[in-house]
């Protein structure tokens, strides 16, 4: 069954990540880039303590995030602890050995992501590559894998779909109006 929150809570995570991303790297407004890199966490928190696909995906996304060498601001830092402080509060979710599998498997995908991201080196080789990887498909397509084999549930992609499309609205956005 749907779940409006749940669905919400991937939007405006999405939403407040590029925002607070945009914030810091475009503008070096690194007060208002933790201040709304806070609030995503929260919402990060939220969907993740309500619903163990969505544990799977966002930390699978933080962990691969760090191993890739993304974070490198401070306001990656404060969603990071507004995540981790306000999911441990609200209580996560018991993992199971299919749920780790998935965590490990998301985390693959979404390092694919970030190495492709913003690589010169590979958006050179051909503009198929550049849009893959411009637009992070690697994880969508494991979510969507892993929704066919069984181990997420079809609305967690649907979810996720949430989060990526705000997070195109909100670079629209910024873009458009606040840059």
């Amino acid at each position: 069954m749907f779940n409006i929150s749940l669905a919400l809570s991937y939007f405006l995570s999405g939403f407040f990540m590029k925002l607070s991303d945009d914030e810091y790297d475009e503008k070096s407004n690194k007060i208002l880039a933790i201040i709304i890199g806070i609030v995503c966490g929260l919402f990060t928190a939220y969907a993740s303590s309500v619903d163990l696909d969505a544990s799977c995906i966002f930390i699978a996304i933080l962990i691969a995030n760090i191993l890739a060498l993304k974070v490198d601001g401070i306001h990656h830092i404060s969603t990071m602890a507004s995540f981790l402080i306000t999911f441990i509060l609200l209580g996560f979710q018991s993992f199971t050995f299919s749920s780790i599998i998935t965590i490990v498997i998301c985390m693959i995908g979404a390092i694919i992501d970030e190495i492709g991201n913003d690589n010169d080196k590979i958006y050179k080789k051909s503009k198929v590559l550049e849009y893959f990887f411009d637009y992070r498909f690697a994880l969508k397509v494991v979510i969507l894998l892993l929704v066919f084999i069984g181990l997420l549930n079809i609305l967690s992609f649907v979810y996720f779909l949430c989060f990526e499309i705000a997070y195109e609205i909100a670079r629209i956005l910024f873009e458009k109006y606040i840059l």
